[in-house]
């Protein structure tokens, strides 16, 4: 079950709809970074990408989670990030049908 507020809220900041954006074609907005995608982004890549302040950026990564819209994978010490396409498809398809 989605909590389609807690959706709303995560999307209404411009970055957070960037991280999103970023975590769609990981290949491409982290090609640079040479990271393992194995497991997803690290939150660190999303981090250096950002030009923001580590604080800042793990503020709207967890709101993200929160909201359902991103999955963490801790591997050791490293958290990976990536998308929750499952919940993101039916969050599209409740506002489809609902708006």
């Amino acid at each position: 079950m989605i909590d389609s507020n807690l959706i709303h809220k995560a999307l209404a900041h411009p970055f957070r709809r960037e991280i999103l954006l970023w975590l769609k074609t990981p290949d491409e907005a982290f090609a640079e970074e040479r990271v393992d995608l194995g497991h997803g982004v690290p939150s660190n890549a999303i981090h250096a990408r950002s030009g923001l302040s580590q604080s800042t950026v793990s503020a709207h990564v967890a709101t993200l989670i929160e909201a359902g819209l991103l999955v963490p994978t801790r591997v050791g010490q490293w958290i990976f990030l990536s998308r929750n396409e499952e919940v993101i498809r039916a969050f599209a398809e409740q506002v489809s049908l609902h708006l």
